[in-house]
Parts: structure tokens; sequence; C-alpha cells
């Protein structure tokens, strides 16, 4: 059943990206098309209730800030919701990540009986801690494969998920004494306010095919970009005009918000199984299988080979595929017989791997960190504006 429902899975978005040609997908098409007009109105009528306040968004009385972006996936949002995590932490707030856990499942019956008769759940249906800013509380598959990632990474910042993620804030405030709250994917979750709207634009595909859902890959039309404080163009190389074009486009719909161009860099490579890590140094003119199920393995897959890798097997799964130890296995024993010297992944990907009996070839996940590379100045003006906020100047007394 679960390799059957992906197999649907890419059909779907060959036909949406028109990788797939003939009558049938084209049908398929002319159909996505029409149900996207009425995703589009349907988008545009809940933007005029917020707007009216015919709907109305709650104020939980402390900084929140909505990292996310216009398209499904593939923009490289997770390094960005960990440099601000990591930013704003070592500024003095106490920072919580607010995340919907995207696939991720319940803890299993036995567990969930066992807190309640402890008395660790006072709360019906709270929130899932994945980090409680000391420790890991849950595993991937619970949690996520990115709020996860995030919790591992991070230290002394909270984690939780849950789709209300008013709920799961008062959680945090409550809880744990957070003062900072960062909505994950939060640009179209318009219930909690936000102070600041980050938005995160992919360079090669900022706007993807340019239809919305179910059509397309644009959750709002570009012209809500008009909604963002700060715009980061991502997957950058750092080649002198080569966002020129796009940012032009950008000033069509927002005159305003600080554009800053950011690039994924890769740090170093870590042994899935040991975590010892090794220098990047060491992909030059190596032969490896590379594996993903991300939105965009070609950028991973492309990114290896700038580092002077030589990709001889890759194997390309579905986003947020939850794998399987045959699989991997499979895979293993693919490289060993084509004789490859290192297997390479992702960090959201590794944290989803089965735990292995054996490791015939050695396996490591790319470690990957964002940097700026333009208008630096303009984040670290946010960082400070948010940690060191100017003082009250009292009111003068008129007598």
């Amino acid at each position: 059943m679960k390799e059957t429902l992906e197999k649907l899975e890419q059909f779907a978005i060959d036909v949406v990206l028109e990788r797939r040609q003939g009558k049938r997908a084209t049908v398929l098409r002319s159909t996505l098309y029409g149900l996207s007009q009425i995703y589009r109105s349907l988008v545009k009528l809940r933007l005029w209730l917020y707007r009216n306040r015919i709907m109305r968004e709650r104020n939980l009385g402390c900084l929140v800030v909505s990292i996310g972006n216009l398209t499904v996936g593939g923009t490289g949002k997770t390094p960005v919701v960990e440099k601000f995590a990591r930013s704003l932490q070592d500024g003095g707030r106490k920072v919580a990540i607010l995340s919907r856990g995207y696939k991720s499942v319940k803890p299993p019956l036995s567990d969930r009986l066992a807190a309640r008769l402890a008395g660790r759940q006072p709360e019906i249906d709270p929130p899932r801690v994945v980090s409680d800013g000391r420790r890991l509380l849950l595993d991937s598959k619970t949690a996520g494969d990115e709020p996860y990632m995030l919790a591992s990474n991070l230290q002394d910042v909270v984690v939780i998920t849950d789709k209300d993620r008013v709920k799961s804030g008062l959680h945090a405030i409550k809880k744990f004494n957070c003062d900072t709250l960062i909505l994950d994917d939060g640009l179209q979750y318009l219930r909690l306010r936000h102070r600041l709207d980050i938005v995160l634009i992919d360079r090669y595909q900022p706007f993807g095919n340019e239809y919305l859902l179910p059509r397309g890959t644009l959750r709002e039309p570009p012209k809500n970009l008009k909604r963002a404080t700060y715009i980061f163009i991502t997957k950058c190389t750092g080649t002198p005009g080569e966002n020129d074009e796009l940012k032009e486009r950008i000033r069509l719909y927002n005159r305003t918000a600080e554009i800053i161009e950011c690039t994924h860099q890769p740090k170093y490579l870590e042994n899935v199984e040991t975590r010892d890590q090794i220098p990047l140094e060491a992909l030059q003119g190596m032969e490896i299988g590379a594996v993903s199920g991300i939105a965009v393995p070609e950028s991973f897959e492309g990114g290896l080979e700038r580092l002077g890798a030589k990709i001889l097997i890759r194997r390309q799964f579905t986003d947020h595929h939850r794998y399987t130890e045959q699989e991997i296995i499979t895979f293993i024993n693919d490289c060993r017989d084509a004789g490859v010297k290192m297997i390479i992944t992702t960090e959201k990907d590794s944290v989803r791997f089965p735990r292995l009996p054996r490791f015939d070839v050695p396996m490591y996940f790319l470690r990957v960190e964002i940097g700026i590379l333009s208008n630096e100045e303009s984040f670290t003006e946010c960082i400070d504006r948010i940690c060191r906020p100017r003082p009250l100047i009292p009111a003068r007394r008129f007598f």
C-alpha cells in the first residue's frame, strides 16, 4: 500500500511539473488547473476574512517570527530556521520552535496510557514536545524529521509540534517560559499573529511553475509576497548579479522588505552510524552512491558533484519518505557491487533511516548550514532589534 501511494504521489508530481506527456497527463493537468482556480478563490477569501477581522488572529503576548515560503517545499527552510533560533538564543531570548510536524505519527498507545497514568498529560491532547531545551524526548518518526533534526542540532531551544500552533505556543509560554516563538513554515498560518514574516525564495524555482495548487506548487499568488518583512533568496552561488532579475520581480510585489541573499554551505560529512566527522575534501574524486528523499534531489546531487564527487549510483525517493531496512540494505548492496567507496545522504534523510545490522559501505550525511552572502547587516540588525529592543521613552508630562 505504501509503495503504491508513493508511486501515485510521484506520478502526480511528474504531471504537475510536466515531466509526463500524453493524453491522460494533459487531461489531468486541465482538471488540476480548474481546481487551482477554486483554490485561488479560497486563498483570497481567507485572507480577506482575516484582513477585515471577521476571522480573528490570536496575540499571545510575545514575539512571533514566521519563517515560510510561497511554494511547497524545496527552499531549504530548515537551516534558516536553525540559524534564526541559534542567533536569537545567543542574543538572550528564550526560544521555542513551533512546527506542524509534517508526516509525524502519534506515540504508541502504550506510551500515551503510561504517560496519563503517571500524570504527565494534564491537557487534553497536548502538543508533542520534541525537545524541552535540555534533551530529546521523541524519535524522528513521532516528531517528524525536520523538528527532530532541529531539536538534535539546537541546545537550549524548545521544539514543539502540533497542527494548532496557538495551543503549542501557549504551551511553550506556560511550561517553558519562552518569550520568542518561531513558526516553522508559518506564512500561511494566520491564526497566530506574526511580528515578523521571513519569506524564503529558491533562486532556481522562485515561484515554482507559476501555478497554484494543485496544478502547481504555489500556495499563494506571488503578489502575496507583500506580507514579507524580510525575503531570503536561498541557494545562491555568490556570482555577482545572479539575482538581479529576480529582485526586480520581487520589488513589483514588495517595495520595502529587506532582501538577503544566502547559500547552503556544506560544512562536513558525518558518519550515520558512528557520528565521526570527516572534511569535505574526502569527496574529491570519490566514487559515491547518493540517496535522498527530499523535494529537490537534483540540488543535493549537484552540490555533491561540485564538491568533486563522482556519483555512480543514485536513488531518489519522494519527499519525507520513511525508509525501511530492506530499502537501505538493498541500496548498500547495489553500491557495494558497483565498487562505490562511500554513500552520501542528506541530514534530513539520515534521521529517517532505521537502525541497520550492517554497513558494508560507509554512509555519511552532508552537514549544511546557512551562510549570508549579501546584506548581512540587515540580518544582524533584525536579530539585534529583537534581542536588544530600544528602551521606551517616558511620555513628557505637561503641568
